[in-house]
């Protein structure tokens, strides 16, 4: 029988095989040997299947006898299931300001863990307004304490960089042999915590901080507050 590979496929099959002779395997895997051309397409004939080329490299060339289409169609079926095995990696955001209450950063601390031990990317962004833009060393020591107490389960993949009035770090987990089991400083299974200036909110992608941009911040409050004091 003949078949036409496609113009992607490059593997010669049957009569597009121009060799003299070939070195023959069998559909069962058994080495029949360097035979004419011929016979070892009267023998693919014989079994109802291809002689397929599957190494050019060799001198002569090795040819074994097989269900060409069946081998494509099996083939295609691995790439496929090895593509659904392959784990796509989820970046996290997790938004922040230089002025975090302590049970703030727990709360977005334990977040950061279950995303890091479920395999995904943490990406925080720190939001500086006002006045916290003379003050980005705040910003700065909260990411280094991220990193610190991330350290079991994640690496820096983006160290602290500043971008305007924002802050960025990406950390990515650690390789499962490296990866230690980390606690959560709290049982913290609430979707909402609301603070005085803040709405903590969590959905299934990201941990969103909602604020209104007209209002003041904590910071720019106590700045007013000194300065009435001082007058």
């Amino acid at each position: 029988m003949t078949r036409e590979t496609s113009s992607v496929d490059t593997t010669r099959i049957n009569e597009a095989i121009r060799e003299r002779e070939v070195r023959l395997v069998s559909q069962s895997g058994d080495h029949i040997g360097v035979i004419p051309i011929d016979v070892a397409l009267a023998k693919a004939r014989e079994s109802g299947l291809d002689l397929v080329e599957v190494s050019a490299k060799s001198k002569p060339h090795v040819c074994r006898i097989m269900d060409y289409g069946q081998y494509k169609y099996q083939q295609a079926k691995k790439q496929k299931e090895a593509k659904k095995k392959q784990k796509q990696i989820v970046v996290k955001e997790i938004k922040l300001r230089p002025r975090i209450e302590q049970h703030d950063y727990e709360f977005k601390l334990n977040h950061a863990i279950k995303f890091l031990e479920h395999g995904d990317k943490v990406r925080f962004i720190m939001q500086f307004r006002g006045r916290e833009m003379a003050h980005k060393e705040l910003g700065q020591k909260i990411m280094e304490q991220f990193i610190l107490d991330l350290e079991a389960v994640a690496q820096v993949e983006q160290a602290p960089k500043q971008e305007g009035r924002f802050m960025n770090m990406t950390l990515a987990p650690l390789p499962a042999s490296k990866m230690k089991k980390s606690k959560s400083i709290e049982n913290e299974d609430e979707l909402f915590i609301e603070t005085d200036d803040e709405l903590f909110i969590e959905t299934d992608d990201e941990l969103f901080i909602e604020t209104d941009d007209d209002s003041e911040s904590s910071f720019e409050i106590e700045e007013k507050n000194r300065e009435v004091n001082d007058g």
